[in-house]
Parts: structure tokens; C-alpha cells; sequence
């Protein structure tokens, strides 16, 4: 229940918010409301961990993070829904960032809560939470659906969703077992130490150096199919021929198949580590990226909603086989000492300074293509025509850097 409750916070909004905003004219600010998320991730997880380690018991701090994540959301989409066709991005946004500082610290604190609730019932947290948080993956999807279902895709109300689902989350925190507060200080985490930055010295390692920096270019794509995938798939309703299509009706359902695929390629990543090695999984997971965005540029909710299908699938390959291989990868390569440094740097690298670039880049070519003053009058085909064109730059530039890595990595026979 409680990843359940932790990922459908989530899922109510990540892949429909970009229509909302699309639809009340502040398409051309989608890559904000999303890069927003890798910047607070560079430090509030950090922040809320120490105050989880030293002043206040872990259940807790995850409890008003989500007490204040969800009022920040709930005053989001109530003045959103007050705000109608026209609102303030100023103030949107705002409230939107409070709520989310407070929301990303919380995915690490409901590990936390959970190992610590697995360990005083005796398990072992490695083969005892891997099938728990796949119900995270099912809370994030049943929401989605939910969204989808009650026509909320375009409308403020989902974050109304999400912020009712983040108090009942509170609430529900407050039941797990209390976890102890570290007073030694001698076993205390620095600030230095908690955002990982002790770690930096891996970039004196040549061959791990260069793998960090790929991570930061792959990090590039990983929210852009989120921000742009649903208001992409619903623009063909302006087209007559598409108007009625279950993709343009359902958009969020269509891609909810993303999540799906994600869940059951988890379980190919053993298999595909020990048989190929790093190098090779990391180039099936690139050259899983061009064939994500291909797939969009190539389809459409008619006769060609089977490449949509296809884009939905190749995401499970491009999104675990790197975020959960080149953790594995990081683990096995650093000492022990900075191990779980070496892994706050990797997510910093990918979900925080490479998701945030990534974000704002695809902002701005998305708004040359289609949410440019030109664009206003076109019509659905040309608009649609201009997401493609995205789509394909997307594509092209996931192949040059699955070229890049293929040449400059090294891979270590010796361990793989």
C-alpha cells in the first residue's frame, strides 16, 4: 500500500500535465514544470534525508513532506480550475514547484520507510522488495487510467487527484513502524556526503568519468516523452480522420503501456548483464531511445497506432536498461566507502542535471516546431507535421550519442 499510494501520487499527473498546459496556452512553458523536478532533486532528497537521519523519525518526515506536497498541489489546481482558459504562469508555477520540492525527497524516504518495515519483520529487503514496488508501478498506472477515465487529462483537476492522494499518503505513513533516529555523530552524513559530491573524485577515473558523462546525456531524454507524449498523441484530434480514435480519446491509457513494458523488462536485465556486459546493454538501451521517439514521428492514432504500440514497448528497453543497469554498473565499480555517494552522483547526473537540460532543450525545439506564434493558424496536419519533425531530432540525436559511447566507452572484460 504504501508504494501503491507513493507512485500514484505520481502517475496522476507526469504524462497528462503537458495537455492541461497545452490547452490553457502555456505549452511553450511544459519543459518548466518538468525540468523544475531535476533541479529540486539536485538537493531536497539530501536535505530531507539528514533530517530523517538526525532530528525525526523517517516515517514522519515522509508524512509532512506529503502533507505539504499535497496542499501546495491542491492550491495548484484549485487555482487553476479558478483561473479557467487563462492563468498566470507566475503563480502556477509556483505552486506546482512548492508542491513538487516537497513530493521528489518523498520517493527515497518510502524506500527508506519500507527496508526498515522489511528488516524488523526479518526479510531480506533484496528478494522481498523487488515484487513490493511493483505495485508502485501499479498505483502509478491505476491513476493514470483514473485520470484518463473521468476526463481529467485536460483539466487542473488531476493535480486535485494527486493532492488528495499525497494527504491520504500522510496519513497512511504514519501507521508503518517507527524507524530510529541516528544521534551518533560519528555515523552522521555530511551535506557534502548526502548529495554525493564527495563522490566527484570518480571523474579522475577515466572510464567512469566518461560513463557519468553519457549518463548526463542520456538523462537528456528521460522526461521528454513524459512532458510531450500525451499533448503530441491528443493534437491529432484536430485532424477529422483521428477525431474519434481510442489514442486520441485515451491517451494516458495508450502510454500507460510504457509503465507495463518498464515493470517486465526489470526482470531481462540479469540476463542481458551477464550475457553482454555494460557496453552492449547501455547501446540497447540508447538505441532503445531512437526507436521511442522514431516510433512517434512515424505514427499516428489511426492505421499507424501499431508504431505508437511499438514506442510503448521499447520504453521498458531504453528506460531500465540503463537507469537500473548504470546503477549496477556504479556499484560494482566504486569502493565501498563512497558506494552510496557514487549512486546519489548517478542520479544527480541523469534525474537531476541531465533530466533538467534535456527538459528545457526539447522545450525550445518543440517550441520552434509547434507552439511557435507562426504556428497559431496552421492547421492540424502542419502542427502534427512540426511534431514529427521533434520526434525525429529526438531520434537523431539518441543515435549519435549510442555512436559516441559505442566508440569512447571501454568496456572491462575483466568484469563483466
Amino acid at each position: 500500500m504504501l508504494n501503491f499510494l507513493e507512485f500514484a501520487v505520481w502517475g496522476a499527473y507526469l504524462t497528462s500535465m503537458g495537455t492541461y498546459l497545452a490547452g490553457v496556452g502555456l505549452g511553450s512553458h511544459i519543459g518548466w514544470f518538468y525540468s523544475i523536478q531535476g533541479i529540486v532533486s539536485i538537493f531536497m532528497p539530501a536535505l530531507m534525508g539528514i533530517l530523517a537521519d538526525r532530528w525525526m523519525q523517517g516515517q514522519k518526515v515522509l508524512s509532512l513532506c506529503h502533507t505539504l506536497a499535497g496542499i501546495f498541489m491542491i492550491a495548484a489546481s484549485a487555482y487553476g480550475y479558478q483561473a479557467g482558459e487563462h492563468p498566470n504562469f507566475s503563480m502556477l508555477f509556483s505552486l506546482y514547484t512548492l508542491s513538487v520540492a516537497f513530493f521528489m525527497p518523498t520517493i527515497a524516504l518510502s524506500y527508506s520507510v519500507a527496508y526498515s518495515a522489511l528488516e524488523k519483520a526479518g526479510l531480506d529487503t533484496v528478494k522481498a522488495f523487488p515484487p513490493i514496488r511493483v505495485w508502485g508501478t501499479v498505483g502509478f498506472i491505476v491513476t493514470m487510467w483514473t485520470v484518463d477515465l473521468c476526463g481529467l487529462q485536460s483539466t487542473s483537476l488531476q493535480w486535485m487527484v494527486s493532492g488528495v492522494l499525497s494527504l491520504v499518503m500522510a496519513l497512511y505513513s504514519l501507521t508503518m513502524p517507527a524507524m530510529p533516529v541516528n544521534r551518533d555523530e560519528s555515523k552522521q552524513k555530511t551535506l557534502v556526503e548526502a548529495l554525493g559530491l564527495n563522490a566527484f573524485r570518480l571523474f579522475l577515473n577515466p572510464r567512469i568519468a566518461v560513463f557519468l558523462c553519457f549518463a548526463m546525456l542520456l538523462g537528456f531524454c528521460l522526461q521528454i516523452s513524459n512532458g510531450y507524449a500525451n499533448p503530441f498523441i491528443t493534437s491529432f484530434g484536430s485532424i477529422e480522420q483521428y477525431q474519434d480514435t481510442f489514442g486520441v480519446q485515451h491517451a494516458n491509457i495508450l502510454i500507460s503501456l510504457s509503465q507495463v513494458s518498464e515493470t517486465l523488462c526489470i526482470l531481462l536485465i540479469p540476463f542481458f548483464l551477464s550475457k553482454f556486459g555494460i557496453k552492449k546493454v547501455v547501446i540497447i538501451a540508447l538505441l532503445g531511445w531512437v526507436l521511442r521517439f522514431a516510433f512517434f514521428g512515424m505514427g499516428d492514432p489511426g492505421s499507424g497506432v501499431w508504431l505508437f504500440l511499438l514506442s510503448m514497448i521499447v520504453y521498458g528497453v531504453a528506460f531500465d536498461f540503463f537507469n537500473i543497469s548504470g546503477s549496477l554498473f556504479i556499484n560494482q565499480e566504486t569502493d565501498e566507502s563512497i558506494r552510496s555517494s557514487a549512486q546519489g552522483l548517478f542520479m544527480m547526473m541523469t534525474n537531476g542535471l541531465g533530466a533538467f537540460v534535456g527538459t528545457l532543450v526539447a522545450q525550445a525545439v518543440i517550441n520552434q516546431y509547434v507552439f511557435n506564434p507562426q504556428a497559431a493558424g496552421a492547421s492540424g496536419t502542419e502542427v502534427i507535421a512540426g511534431w514529427q519533425t521533434c520526434w525525429f531530432l529526438f531520434a537523431a540525436y539518441a543515435l549519435v550519442v549510442a555512436i559516441l559511447f559505442a566508440v569512447l566507452f571501454k568496456d572491462n572484460k575483466e568484469k563483466k
